[in-house]
């Protein structure tokens, strides 16, 4: 007898800025999505410019005299929110990182290695070291640093970023979420860019629309 094929897992693009609070916040629900729908699902970690220029960013929407603190303490009352959300009362008040895009980059080069599995460990210890211990995830020797505690090869690493390989899965990722419509982190996209669910999402909501996936994986988008 001729047996059916395993279905194979749902693809969902994850969109994220290192340096975003509410991607800090989301991380709760990422995990979750992996305790309950295992291996029924993949994850894969994408990037977008968020904070990419935060010393020209930050001054220029919330003020040039004290918008770092004014940011500082926005932040810091999004998260008091969440139970489970720490936030170090230095960031953005103290620890300043000029841009997220050293941390994208060197994520990229841990795909290019170690792919996604690495990439998910290596973002949270990036993400912990930024909001629970106020350190400038900005700077490349402190990014290799981490990402040599999570059992990665610094020389490998530096090869990746060096050769244009973490340079051209960033880019991608850049291009990708343009082509997608994607507006800011965190956003989850699901059935092939057809559904967006952006920002602070409820777990609910975000499972049931996984669950509509794995009950109909071949359904197409309405035309209406």
């Amino acid at each position: 007898m001729r047996q059916n094929s395993p279905t194979p897992p749902i693809t969902i693009d994850y969109y994220t800025d290192v340096l975003c609070v509410w991607a800090w916040i989301a991380q709760v629900r990422l995990e979750e999505v992996h305790r309950q729908w295992g291996e029924r699902i993949s994850v894969r970690h994408r990037f977008v410019d968020i904070f990419g220029d935060c010393h020209r960013k930050i001054p220029g929407q919330w003020g040039e005299a004290d918008g770092f603190e004014k940011f500082g303490a926005h932040v810091a009352d999004s998260a008091a929110r969440f139970e489970h959300c720490q936030v170090n009362p230095a960031i953005w008040t103290r620890t300043r990182p000029r841009s997220s895009m050293q941390a994208h980059l060197l994520l990229k080069a841990v795909e290019a290695l170690a792919g996604q599995n690495a990439v998910e460990a290596a973002a949270l210890r990036i993400r912990r070291a930024f909001f629970v211990d106020a350190r400038d995830i900005s700077d490349m020797a402190l990014l290799l640093e981490l990402a040599a505690q999570e059992g990665l090869d610094q020389a490998s690493l530096q090869d990746a970023l060096r050769d244009g390989r973490a340079s051209a899965k960033l880019s991608s990722d850049l291009r990708a979420a343009t082509e997608q419509g994607v507006k800011g982190s965190p956003t989850w996209v699901l059935n092939e860019g057809r559904q967006l669910l952006y920002g602070n999402v409820g777990y609910r909501i975000l499972s049931a629309n996984i669950e509509e996936l794995l009950k109909h994986p071949g359904a197409e988008a309405s035309w209406c």
